[in-house]
């Protein structure tokens, strides 16, 4: 797969919100890593959640982190696109981030789960959804396994939600099967550049 770090958006250009979605496990955070490695000229959209941060993550980069009492404070005010409790944490995208990229006419790489997705397009319905289907349950559940970072319990948590959004999926303007990675990759990168070149 050529990966040279160019630009393949048109001289006239109107910004595109792209979203990027899987089950827990489905690999989507390393599809984003080669795609903002790929097109670098594509901003990604940093998430706030309550969590803390797990090995190797940063505040800032890999998320906004903020205490439950603020992410708390920000929902009561209306500072949220969307937001979820997903397994006892938050997770959320904030109105000014996306009204910035969209002002600036940008394109935008977003991380959602279905649920925020599907907020996120009745609100600007020009949003591109992408959901990275994965083999089979089997395989998360041996990529959470490998993750070694969740309980037994969370996992068959996990997987349970990722049946459902799985079925949610059906949705979403595309489907990229995430089998291989390169493949996976490169299928995302082509949506995205098609989509990029329209004027």
């Amino acid at each position: 797969m050529n990966r040279r770090k160019m630009s393949n958006k048109p001289d006239s250009h109107v910004g595109h919100l792209f979203v990027i979605s899987s089950p827990s496990g489905g690999g989507k955070s390393t599809i984003i890593k080669h795609i903002l490695e790929i097109r670098p000229d594509i901003e990604y959209s940093i998430s706030a959640t309550s969590r803390t941060p797990r090995k190797g993550e940063i505040d800032g980069k890999s998320y906004h982190f903020l205490s439950l009492d603020k992410f708390r404070d920000m929902i009561s005010k209306g500072e949220f696109i969307e937001y979820e409790k997903v397994h006892d944490n938050y997770y959320g995208t904030t109105k000014k981030q996306i009204d910035d990229a969209v002002k600036r006419s940008v394109d935008l790489l977003m991380d959602l789960d279905v649920y925020g997705a599907d907020r996120l397009k009745k609100i600007y319905p020009q949003a591109i959804l992408i959901f990275l289907k994965p083999p089979s349950i089997e395989v998360l559940r041996q990529r959470l396994l490998a993750r070694k970072s969740e309980s037994p319990e969370e996992i068959e948590r996990r997987l349970e939600r990722g049946r459902h959004e799985v079925e949610m999926s059906v949705n979403y303007d595309y489907h990229v099967l995430n089998d291989d990675l390169e493949t996976a990759v490169a299928g995302v990168v082509e949506i995205i550049d098609n989509l990029r070149r329209k004027p």
